[in-house]
């Protein structure tokens, strides 16, 4: 009888061959398929408690609070998390939204005067296999000083690695018979080839771990950190994760996240569409949690939103953690003497103001063009590296501050803004691109699952327009779609019969998302085990046109 096989993978798309090499190792395979042998039944476990925790508040019709077994943690004045290192100590403003397999966009950043980069395997990243392996080949360059024309990484924006959530697999790649979670082969294949040398330098590793629910999520990566830090010989501790809570279950465990992670802890992050789209993804079927229309009626200053990132501030601070805000998704126009400049500017200062006065210590833009009067932003109006002497003792956040839906309707634009995000992110991803631009910002996963979430909640209550009255239901989704099909032609450049097939597809694909009888959990685990998707991308590592759409097999 032969020895089972222990690790499959498939070959380098056309044209990495050379990246293919130099990350997948004999020992970096070898490091990887352990590490996935030693924590594959854990993940298992975490996401089944997911679906056993969503069940009992689907069944009971109960509300989240503040968990009483760990009352004792919350309760405990003494405990701190490990001071971060040097380099963590001011990150006033970071580059989000960065997609590493962009090299030109990338070598940009590093070049930045920003304090931060988040290198985005998640919410900005197709997961395709060319893109992971180009991400993971650019990061290594970056920490081997490979780019000519990029600092060293000691002198470059610290590097903030976000791999994948735990709804994605890796589908290239399985172990013993399974495919591979695919923050297990970012984290697993990042740490192999940089891990050592970015803590050499002084400038890491360092994390961003996104989705995390609870604070046993947040235990098995303290797990990983720790088994991570033995095999490679470093220290405990070197690892450091800001954790993004993204999920209206999580914001209940704030403290009990930081315990786990104490020793490797960075810090919370707060950000508002992904948490906003947490609501409908655990309650969305309850009328009482309507959300209402976004563009109009959701933002940080209403009151679900407020609390949130004023209890995450005062939690991170009194625990010494760093607390991060969310990313200023705007664009700037390119004349800087404008008026939409000049506007545009305005309305990020305002937004990333009631940030600063809030108490966080940092936050996130997508244009380069932003990082220096953000920069400035927190130097008028702060002091020091960070806020963590803010604690805001003054402070009393209650479960019901936490769960207050803010009041009002849906408007007809509104609607149809919600449905052409989510039809061009999936257009998007059938090209192979994470992120797109839209009406002068950059929109991804985060803002289509805001997009799908609340499209699929108002045809589910059936929730009349505040313009003429009319209900939001399938047909009347269906019949906008046909109307916003014109302008998304020309926002993606449709000039040929196959860009317009899928530009289509995408939208077809939108409506089954929105009509489903149950609402799928994420977006990017819907579309990533999607055949179509799936087969675009099989017909590119083939060899195909970029966005060729499969042909049925059948």
């Amino acid at each position: 009888m032969s020895d089972p096989i222990t690790m499959e993978l498939e070959p380098s798309p056309p044209g990495l061959e050379a990246e293919y090499r130099t990350i997948f190792t004999a020992g970096s395979l070898v490091f990887l398929q352990e590490l996935v042998s030693a924590f594959d039944e854990e993940v298992d476990k975490i996401l089944r408690l997911r679906i056993s925790r969503k069940t009992h508040l689907d069944l009971s019709g109960d509300l989240p609070g503040f968990c009483e077994v760990t009352a004792p943690v919350r309760s405990d004045p003494t405990w701190r998390v490990r001071p971060v290192p040097q380099r963590l100590q001011r990150r006033h403003v970071d580059v989000g939204d960065l997609a590493p397999c962009d090299t030109q966009r990338f070598i940009q950043a590093l070049s930045s005067p920003a304090q931060g980069l988040q290198v985005d395997f998640d919410d900005g990243n197709c997961p395709t296999y060319h893109n992971q392996i180009k991400g993971i080949y650019n990061v290594y360059r970056a920490v081997h000083n490979q780019f000519p024309n990029a600092p060293k990484i000691s002198q470059a924006p610290v590097l903030m690695l976000r791999p994948r959530a735990w709804n994605m697999v890796e589908h290239n790649m399985m172990v013993k018979g399974k495919e591979v979670p695919g923050p297990l082969c970012d984290f697993g294949f990042l740490m192999f080839h940089c891990g050592k040398l970015l803590f050499d330098s002084e400038s890491g590793p360092f994390f961003y771990l996104s989705k995390v629910e609870s604070y046993m999520e947040a235990r098995l990566w303290n797990n990983i950190f720790l088994w991570t830090e033995q095999k490679l010989g470093l220290p405990v501790g070197s690892i450091k994760a800001t954790v993004l809570i993204e999920n209206v279950l999580s914001a209940f465990e704030m403290e009990e996240i930081l315990y786990e992670l104490k020793d490797h802890s960075a810090g919370l992050n707060c950000g508002i569409w992904d948490y906003s789209a947490s609501f409908v993804n655990k309650f969305g079927h309850r009328g009482a949690f309507l959300l209402p229309d976004r563009s109009k009626y959701v933002n940080m200053e209403k009151l679900f939103l407020r609390s949130y990132m004023d209890l995450l501030v005062q939690t991170c601070h009194r625990r010494g953690a760093l607390a991060t805000g969310g990313m200023a998704a705007l664009l700037l126009p390119q004349d800087r003497d404008s008026a939409p400049y000049r506007a545009a500017l305005a309305n990020v200062t305002r937004l990333k103001l009631l940030e600063i006065k809030a108490g966080v210590d940092g936050f996130m833009v997508y244009d380069l063009g932003l990082i220096e009067p953000m920069q400035k932003l927190f130097q008028l109006h702060s002091q020091g590296d960070n806020q963590m002497h803010q604690l805001r003792d003054d402070l009393t956040v209650t479960p019901d501050d936490l769960l207050c839906m803010p009041v009002g309707g849906v408007t007809l634009y509104g609607l149809k803004y919600n449905i052409a995000v989510g039809i061009l992110f999936i257009d998007a991803w059938l090209k192979g691109k994470g992120h797109f631009f839209y009406r002068g910002q950059v929109e991804d996963s985060a803002t289509a699952e805001i997009s799908r979430s609340q499209v699929w909640q108002w045809i589910r209550h059936q929730t009349q327009l505040e313009d003429d009255s009319r209900v939001v239901t399938r047909g009347l989704v269906t019949e906008l779609t046909q109307e916003v099909m014109g302008e998304l032609k020309v926002v993606t450049r449709c000039h040929t019969v196959r860009e317009e097939q899928r530009l289509l597809t995408a939208a077809a694909m939108f409506l089954e998302v929105v009509q489903k009888r149950d609402f799928p959990e994420f977006l990017t685990t819907y579309l990533n085990l999607d055949h179509t998707f799936l087969s675009s991308q099989a017909k590119r590592h083939e060899g195909g046109a970029a966005g060729d759409m499969p042909r049925p097999k059948l």
